[in-house]
């Protein structure tokens, strides 16, 4: 049985619940959207909300991945 009444049509969220802004970009590593786009996205249109959808691809490449933390300092000291 399919669950029809809470289907809707309308463009989703991108997020997949990995809410971390970066700190330079001010982009989520999650998703890739900025907080005023993660905050106005219920009130978005559905236009709006697909042009942020296309910019997201282009964002990734702008996130660097950190190196470091735990394993990299267990490993400076041995």
């Amino acid at each position: 049985m399919k669950d029809d009444i809470w289907s809707r049509n309308e463009v989703q969220s991108p997020c997949i619940k990995v809410c971390v802004i970066h700190p330079q970009e001010r982009l989520c590593t999650g998703c890739l959207r900025t907080a005023r786009e993660i905050t106005m996205w219920s009130s978005m249109s559905q236009d709006e909300r697909r042009e942020v959808l296309e910019e997201l691809p282009d964002r990734a490449g702008r996130l660097r991945k950190r190196r470091g933390g735990r394993a990299a300092r267990v490993k400076s000291r041995g």
